[in-house]
């Protein structure tokens, strides 16, 4: 095959050559904007799921259909260290304003939209790692008292009564966003609020791990009624077999039966999976369609590709505590053990290694699917563990 063709690209966020199982989602947003021209505004939209079932992907895709249809949209990425929060928000600052700007070229809305250009600039969020403040040197300007959640709320108000008179909305896209700082988080969810009551054409569509909805809640009580949730999970068989078959039958290629349910299988539905394992099966076969043979030197290779970077991305950051945590969530052999199960795989009791599961919450390498239950947070994880040699 020539590997200049090959359809699969393995990575995170980028596009799939086709983008399988996700209707209902797409759907739901699809409803949201439609319903937002009429000015009949409904909730915001979040995507729960683990790490390479897509939820990224699929975030990028409702923005661009947002933006197509005549949305303001916004995309900030979350981060969970305290650089990382300087960073979300000088990020969300900066973007602000470069999309109001893109915005206004699109729609040569330049008399209308400059205004608020003007406030966003003046619309700071503070560097620092404490409590998110407001640049006052603008003096006098609207969002800028220096009061995070005021100031967020005045801007939100005031971009969306502009863009409601043209049907329009402003669409704020949060990736990771169990990683937004809590007073950033808990100031988009109060505008959030605010805007549902005065019905301000303002949504937030977040994408995170499985604990998002709990972040959200724990942030404000009421978040679980602010919004949509969806859990975007690993694709159904046929999904997944019409993710590696469609992109391969449009270069004239096939698969064969026993071929593409083995590859189904390995990659146990999960998008990345699915396209690691396409990407090597283009590249590993001389021929099509795609046999048996061929699949099987594919998921070698495919494997050993995660094994180099998929899987030691979150190994190689855990300490040799966090891993000693991991492997004895492995060495259980369940996919939601116990917290008291796994501290006795490591001779010890809940409360003796309650530290180094809290770290390994914070770093998003497990997470809490029911009280008293763990989990990894990236599929096959577990498997990828047990082929490490111990120390």
């Amino acid at each position: 095959m020539e590997l200049e063709l090959n359809p699969f690209k393995p990575g995170s966020g980028l596009r799939p050559p086709a983008l399988e199982g996700r209707g209902p989602q797409i759907d739901a947003f699809d409803l949201l904007v439609a319903r937002s021209k009429r000015r009949n505004y409904d909730r915001g939209l979040i995507l729960t799921g683990l790490r390479g079932v897509g939820k990224t992907t699929l975030l990028n895709t409702l923005a661009e259909h947002g933006d197509r249809q005549g949305w303001l949209t916004i995309g900030i990425e979350a981060r969970p260290n305290d650089a990382g929060v300087a960073a979300v928000r000088a990020k969300l600052s900066q973007e602000l304003t470069v999309g109001l700007r893109r915005y206004s070229r699109k729609h040569k809305l330049a008399a209308l939209i400059d205004p608020l250009i003007d406030i966003a600039r003046g619309f700071s969020l503070g560097m620092g790692i404490g409590p998110a403040h407001v640049d006052i040197s603008a003096g006098g300007r609207a969002a800028a008292s220096g009061d995070i959640e005021l100031d967020i709320e005045e801007l939100v108000e005031t971009i969306a009564t502009t863009l409601h008179t043209r049907g329009s909305a402003f669409g704020l896209f949060i990736d990771e966003m169990q990683d937004l700082d809590r007073d950033l988080l808990s100031a988009l969810l109060a505008v959030q609020h605010r805007a549902n009551q005065r019905e301000w054409p303002f949504f937030i569509i977040g994408a995170g791990l499985p604990n998002l909805s709990a972040v959200l809640a724990d942030a404000r009580s009421y978040a679980e009624r602010q919004f949509l949730y969806s859990t975007i999970g690993p694709l159904d068989p046929h999904a997944a077999a019409d993710a590696l078959r469609i992109p391969v039958e449009r270069h004239g290629g096939a698969f064969t039966d026993d071929a593409l349910d083995l590859l189904v299988d390995a990659s146990g539905g999960y998008p990345y999976f699915l396209q690691e394992y396409g990407k090597a099966i283009w590249t590993v076969a001389g021929t099509t369609p795609f046999d048996l043979e061929d699949a099987e030197l594919a998921v070698d290779v495919g494997r050993r590709h995660l094994d180099d970077g998929f899987f030691p991305s979150r190994w190689n950051r855990a300490t040799e505590r966090e891993r000693r945590y991991m492997r004895a969530i492995a060495d259980t052999g369940e996919d939601t053990p116990r917290s008291g199960t796994v501290a006795a795989h490591m001779g010890s009791t809940p409360s003796g290694v309650s530290d180094v599961r809290d770290s390994a919450l914070r770093k998003g390498l497990i997470w809490a699917p029911e009280h008293g239950r763990i989990a990894f947070t990236v599929p096959g994880m577990a498997d990828f563990i047990r082929r490490q040699p111990t120390q």
